[in-house]
């Protein structure tokens, strides 16, 4: 059976099968999208890719990475062959895929070396900090030290100035019993002897009044007294009555009174004196109620300096003698 009268048929060649060209079309379909498909994929592998670039560091040295294992792309599946053509030529094959790009050295190395002084920086930072605080341990150690020794020593002061005190209070305690003592004693020693002087006097007092006694006793025998006499003496005795007016007539030359005196007042003088006749104290018994007179009195006396004798040839040992300005 012939498809067309005008096909030339070789004799001997295999007679034609039944829908050739369809199966012709069809293949030609399934290659044209076999092609588009391969196109397509190309075109998406070739695109540009975002390179990243990671360094992470694994050993002291610097070492480069190595690509990302690229898993190649799944071939699609092959259309069904209807039937078997005659062989036509190969396509062509499919480029492999461009490797990825290698991460920059210089940058991995710009980010190690930040990376390093960053932790040096770290680590000084850190030695410095430890460093300091190292200091100031020693700071407050050396602090607390020169603290506890100033204040043992000030204890130890005080301790001293304490003992120091408790020692000279003792000392000035003790010298105050010593005083005291001294001061006792001496009162006592006063005391004895004040009491051994008026034992000496009481007994040399009573000794005159005995001896006095006696004597009187021994001489009323040769009394010249009356019987109302009350005299213990032998004989009456006393100055002349003119002896007083001798004394004021040899006193008064000495008076130096240049004032007026207002009336005629009288000073009345005690005056004692020894037995040879010098004048040993004076003193006013009755003022004349004018001080200058009484002094100028008193003054004369101390320039009279010795009194006579009386007519019996003895001096009173006191006498009182009055004196007025216009005698």
């Amino acid at each position: 059976m012939s498809d067309s009268p005008s096909t030339p048929h070789l004799e001997f060649a295999p007679p034609a099968q039944p829908g050739l060209q369809r199966a012709l079309v069809v293949a030609a379909v399934a290659h044209l999208l076999l092609f588009m498909a391969l196109g397509l994929a190309t075109a998406w592998k070739t695109q540009p890719q975002t390179v990243q670039a990671e360094a992470e560091l694994w050993s002291a040295t610097h070492q480069a990475a190595a690509p990302r294992l690229m898993e190649p792309e799944p071939e699609p599946e092959p259309a069904p062959q209807p039937t078997p053509e005659p062989p036509k030529p190969a396509p062509a094959p499919r480029p492999a895929p461009a490797p990825a790009p290698e991460v920059d050295r210089r940058d991995a190395e710009i980010a190690l070396k930040k990376k390093e002084e960053k932790k040096k920086a770290a680590e000084k930072e850190k030695a410095e900090k430890a460093e300091k605080e190292k200091a100031d341990k020693e700071k407050a150690e050396k602090k607390r030290k020169e603290r506890e020794k100033e204040k043992a020593e000030q204890e130890k002061a005080d301790k001293k100035a304490k003992e120091q005190k408790a020692k000279e209070d003792k000392a000035r305690e003790e010298k105050e019993r010593e005083k005291k003592k001294q001061a006792e004693a001496d009162k006592r020693k006063k005391d004895d002897a004040r009491k051994e002087a008026e034992a000496k006097a009481d007994a040399a007092h009573a000794e005159a009044l005995r001896k006095e006694n006696l004597k009187r006793m021994q001489g009323l025998a040769g009394a010249s007294g009356g019987e109302n006499a009350t005299g213990t003496a032998l004989k009456s005795s006393g100055p002349s009555a003119s002896y007083a007016g001798r004394l004021v007539g040899r006193i008064k030359p000495n008076i130096s009174y240049p004032g007026d005196v207002v009336g005629n007042p009288r000073a009345e003088v005690e005056v004692k004196v020894s037995p040879d006749g010098t004048i040993l104290s004076r003193r006013i018994v009755q003022s004349s109620g004018n001080k200058a007179w009484d002094d100028a009195v008193l003054r004369a006396i101390d320039k009279t300096e010795v009194f006579p004798k009386d007519t019996d040839g003895r001096v009173p040992s006191v006498i009182v003698l009055g004196f007025r300005p216009l005698d």
